[in-house]
């Protein structure tokens, strides 16, 4: 099977230049990028960026860059429509893909393990993709509530006088992506028409791979906390 690895992050972030900060001395993309360089599994290695100096961080370690549209690269873009565009891109110079393993470039906190694990779970059980996951039950969707437009709240899923347990363990079991890497298959995931919102790259067959989370950098402080989550891991490159 031919799996490749692709890199996405675009420029226009809150944090200024948050996916090529330096994170134990290299910029933050590479570290998930050389997670994916280790693998056994993947042939080829791309990055999705409108920004040339997170190209660049992805060249500095073998990564072919593809130049994302202005507008694949706005605050209210999708990320779904970046793979689709990049994978376009990527099967002409190729050809067809199998396997495609989306790395986000706001996370460093991803082995190799990590990767090679979720692709051989999308393998044995056929699924349309794998993604890390984690449990968060106080933030359970049947706890959450909405705004009402008198400034009020109201559940969200379920009428109120209908019956929620205020105990965690008596809620369904349910998870929350850790946004780090995605393994997509290319034909029942990226390629599907009945893919799940609000990432339909994904497919409608989507296994968990359960971690204890990940550190989605948005602030300073989440970068001293990928560094040890790194040196807690002993990761080095």
């Amino acid at each position: 099977m031919k799996v490749t690895a692709l890199i996405i992050g675009r420029g226009n972030n809150t944090l200024p230049d948050k996916n090529i900060l330096s994170v134990k001395g290299r910029p933050l993309l590479q570290w998930g990028g050389l997670a994916a360089k280790g693998s056994s599994y993947i042939d080829s290695f791309y990055i999705s960026s409108d920004d040339k100096k997170i190209l660049e961080a992805g060249k500095e370690i073998g990564y072919t860059p593809i130049k994302r549209p202005d507008e694949l690269a706005l605050p209210t873009s999708q990320s779904s429509d970046a793979v689709r565009h990049a994978l376009s891109i990527i099967e002409e110079k190729e050809g067809e893909v199998d396997i495609i393993v989306v790395i986000h470039a706001n996370v460093g906190t991803i082995s190799t393990k990590m990767i090679d694990d979720c692709i051989r779970i999308l393998m044995d059980k056929k699924a349309s993709s794998v993604i890390p996951s984690h449990y968060k039950y106080e933030y359970h969707p049947l706890r959450a509530k909405k705004v009402l437009s008198d400034g009020t709240l109201s559940n969200f899923y379920k009428k109120n006088d209908e019956y929620i347990s205020a105990n965690r363990q008596d809620l369904e079991e349910c998870v929350f992506f850790d946004h780090s890497f995605w393994v997509l298959d290319v034909k029942a995931g990226v390629k599907s028409e009945d893919g799940q919102y609000p990432w339909p790259v994904m497919g409608s067959r989507i296994y968990p791979y359960i971690t204890e989370g990940c550190f989605d950098v948005h602030d300073l402080e989440d970068l001293a906390k990928t560094e040890a989550w790194l040196e807690k891991n002993e990761i080095e490159y």
